[in-house]
């Protein structure tokens, strides 16, 4: 299983990858892997976006579950191809299977989330 070094996880199992004071976030490959099939992602949340607050949900032939957010700040990006595509979050979780992408308003709110040997850790890994 891929635990990226350079990403900050959340207990929930979404990720989020810095780029600046964007953050780009999606679900780990262990919560995927969990899930099942994914068929279809609703990125139904508001435009700006509290720590902890759902941005939509995520359905799978098993389940369906709310995403998270990591961080508070502005929705600047959803990722469009994922609705013509939603097995990539199955595919390639880290990569084109990336969900929203937020400019955070607080750097500091990353200084809470686990890094890649915590998350591996409280997976099981």
């Amino acid at each position: 299983m891929n635990f990226p070094e350079e990403l900050k996880y959340t207990k929930d199992h979404e990720w989020i990858r810095m780029e600046g004071n964007v953050g780009t976030i999606g679900v780990t490959e262990h919560a995927q892997g969990e899930l099942g099939d994914v068929v279809y992602i609703d990125f139904n949340g508001p435009a700006a976006l509290a720590a902890g607050e759902s941005f939509g949900t995520i359905e799978a032939v098993k389940t369906v579950a709310e995403l998270y957010s990591p961080c508070s700040g502005n929705v600047v990006e959803t990722n469009s191809a994922i609705n013509d595509a939603p097995e990539s979050v199955n595919s390639d979780p880290y990569g084109a299977g990336w969900l929203i992408k937020i400019e955070l308003s607080d750097l500091s709110e990353l200084e809470g989330l686990m890094d890649a040997s915590a998350y591996k850790e409280l997976v099981g890994h």
